[in-house]
């Protein structure tokens, strides 16, 4: 078995009397998608901020392809390849898509640009953001300002934004939310294509999209990890659907 693109080993955070974080371990590795779900409060907002390194754990390590990153900021992280979509994007709603892609694509390329008029004309930026457009299935919306798309298309974007950063992992933040039925049909097939491109730690309360999508799945209770497993193996688990999925699953 290959070495875990990511790999969390016993991550304790504390705050206060509080333990956000109690000894989680877990692992995402290539071509798969990994999904951590729990109710509202179970830690996982807290965990994900102490993987991209917005927060230092109390105890344990965090380790990226190999490499324990803990002396590494979230910047750092980033330009090593950990990508998040709500973090990466920052999606201006002033700008066309076009504009907002190009603007990942110049971050990604650590390029200097004195104006970004002209940047437009560049067709070493114009030419990958259109395919990032294309793949996040937003070809044909270019020249849509970002403050006109629908929730669905923000959230593509913010993929397509995320992938300029040529992403050895990718950590999606509830990207279904808000969205409807048809909409989170569409996201559902693209996120299921980018597994191949890199493996995703999926954060979601859609459980239809988790169970269509997961290889497996880490539920996350009061901080600790209360089950881990395929899809399969989490639903059949009586403590799981006690505590998070209920009975009708």
């Amino acid at each position: 078995m290959t070495e875990p693109v990511l790999d969390l080993r016993g991550i304790s955070k504390s705050f206060g009397n509080v333990l956000a974080s109690d000894d989680v371990s877990l692992d995402l590795r290539s071509g798969e998608i990994h999904a951590l779900i729990g109710p509202n409060g179970a830690g996982k907002s807290t965990l994900i901020k102490q993987i991209m390194g917005e927060l230092a754990p109390d105890a344990g390590q965090v380790l990226f392809e190999g490499r324990d990153i803990g002396a590494l900021g979230a910047a750092a992280r980033a330009r090593a390849g950990l990508a998040r979509s709500f973090q990466v994007s920052n999606v201006a709603p002033e700008f066309t898509v076009l504009q907002n892609t190009m603007l990942a694509v110049i971050g990604a390329s650590h390029r200097v640009f004195g104006l970004f008029r002209p940047a437009l004309k560049d067709r070493a930026l114009v030419e990958p953001a259109l395919a990032l457009i294309a793949r996040a299935g937003l070809a044909g919306r270019e020249k849509v300002l970002a403050a006109e798309l629908s929730h669905g298309e923000r959230r593509k974007l913010e993929i397509a934004m995320a992938l300029a950063m040529h992403p050895r992992a990718l950590l999606l933040d509830e990207p279904m939310a808000g969205m409807g039925a048809e909409g989170a049909a569409q996201l559902t097939t693209l996120l299921d294509g980018l597994r191949a491109e890199a493996p995703i730690l999926l954060i979601e309360h859609d459980m239809d999209a988790v169970f269509k999508l997961a290889d497996r799945i880490t539920v996350l209770v009061y901080g600790r990890v209360l089950a881990s497993g395929t899809v399969d193996q989490v639903r059949a688990d009586a403590e799981v659907r006690r505590a998070y999925l209920g009975d009708d699953v």
